[in-house]
């Protein structure tokens, strides 16, 4: 979560790395999506802080129960989100960023199930 959290950094400066996101319409991000990218770090580390909750890795925030409905929301988001990169025409999107949305929506689905 933390690299795609940098990816998204990068890509609020500025970088050319926009084929590795948003269906790789644009090199750079133009403004309106680089706000999209500013809420996905928000979420990322978010979701981040949940995992490690869920894993007993952290002091709770939440009940361990409302941890868990986190943990499978997160779980079928990056499920979805693996799938939808699957079609996407950039191809950095789809060997890069399907990759990592699937190895997410794993440990979601393994962090929700063994709590």
């Amino acid at each position: 979560m933390l690299i795609v959290a940098v990816l998204e950094v990068l890509l609020i400066i500025g970088l050319p790395l926009g084929e590795f996101t948003m269906g790789g319409k644009h090199k750079v991000l133009p403004p309106m999506y680089r706000c999209f990218a500013a809420s996905s770090i928000l979420a990322q580390l978010f979701g981040a802080a949940m995992i490690l909750q869920g894993g007993g890795h952290m002091n709770m925030w939440f009940a361990p129960n409302v941890i868990k409905i986190i943990c499978f929301v997160f779980a079928v988001f990056f499920a979805v989100n693996t799938i939808m990169n699957l079609f996407s025409f950039s191809k950095k999107e789809k060997y890069v960023m399907t990759p990592l949305a699937a190895i997410e929506a794993v440990c979601f689905a393994v962090t929700a199930f063994g709590m």
